[in-house]
């Protein structure tokens, strides 16, 4: 007598068996990959974290010192200060959010040559950070582009600061770095979301008598909370994580190191692997953190749209 296929043989043989081995086909490389080059050098970066150790050191030399790397974060003047300066990496990220948003809110409705201007301000976005670095480095060069510029305004040379070197002024021309390269991208997120709003509103609105302030504060803004959520996000993380103008245009010199090029310097330079660890493990939990209290921040404030959505939802009975 023939053997009977067993219910596993059927079960593959069907629509449905099919279909999950595919899925699980496809799946399970993309997977193995993210654990190969993700999950596992992170865990392993978090392992080295409690050790005081070189790039170099095998294995067994390695010392274990527990929580110390973690404390010393904190009480290294060039980690801590290196956090700190992350702040006007933040100021200049709201800055710059809140004029993309001006600007995405005009160029929305028709405007005479906003294509092109859309095109100019989103170029920056598409060059590759190193090089805007070493476009900077040159434009604020003492005598450069900058001070010409300024010159043909009617600035003395001698009456202006060193863009890089005077500790009150070189952050903020770093800042303006990158407030320019992403500052394209973030306008044109805002006004695709701003033109997917129904313009039926904007209608009934007018005929409310409501004034252009008042359409933005109470129909754009409600409409685009979840963009307006993940830009903030994006930016201030990536403020926490700042890299690219800092190291190419001063290489951390005269009070500029942010955190990721201090954290550079001590596991390239200094070989401290356990430290560097631990300050991006540090990194790691402060994003965290900033973006769960955005979140909660922007639920907050966005707690009355999303009543009122949810009042819209509701069916309307009607009347007997």
């Amino acid at each position: 007598m023939e053997k009977q296929p067993s219910k596993l043989k059927k079960w593959l043989k069907s629509r449905k068996g099919q279909q999950a081995v595919v899925i699980v086909t496809f799946s399970i490389i993309p997977l193995l990959l993210l654990f190969t080059f993700t999950y596992l050098p992170f865990a392993e970066m978090v392992k080295f974290s409690f050790y005081k150790m070189k790039y170099a050191t095998p294995p067994e030399n390695r010392v274990f010192v527990g929580w110390k790397n973690y404390i010393d974060v904190f009480k290294r003047d060039d980690c801590f200060s290196a956090l700190k300066l992350s702040l006007y990496y933040i100021g200049g990220a709201l800055f710059q959010l809140a004029l993309a948003l001006y600007l995405a809110t005009i160029l929305s409705f028709k405007t005479k040559g906003g294509n092109i201007f859309k095109g100019f301000m989103f170029f920056p976005y598409l060059i590759s950070g190193i090089a805007i670095g070493f476009i900077f480095k040159f434009f604020y060069t003492r005598g450069f582009v900058f001070d010409t510029v300024l010159q043909w305004c009617g600035f003395k040379l001698d009456n202006l600061p060193y863009w890089l070197k005077d500790q009150r002024i070189n952050n903020i021309s770093l800042v303006a770095t990158s407030v320019w390269r992403y500052f394209g991208q973030n306008m044109v997120l805002f006004i695709g979301a701003i033109m997917s709003v129904d313009r039926e509103m904007y209608e009934a609105a007018d005929l409310d008598g409501a004034n252009k302030f008042q359409q933005f504060i109470y129909i754009i803004l409600p409409s685009i909370k979840t963009i307006v959520t993940l830009n903030v996000i994006m930016s201030i993380t990536g403020s926490l994580s700042a890299f690219e103008p800092p190291y190419v245009i001063t290489s951390g010199a005269n009070g500029t190191g942010t955190y990721f090029v201090i954290m550079n310097e001590i596991a390239h330079v200094s070989q401290k692997v356990g430290l560097a660890s631990a300050m991006a493990v540090v990194l790691l939990v402060l994003i965290f953190i900033c973006t769960i209290l955005q979140q909660l921040f922007f639920k907050y404030i966005f707690k009355n749209a999303d009543e009122e959505n949810e009042v819209k939802r509701k069916p309307r009975v009607a009347k007997q």
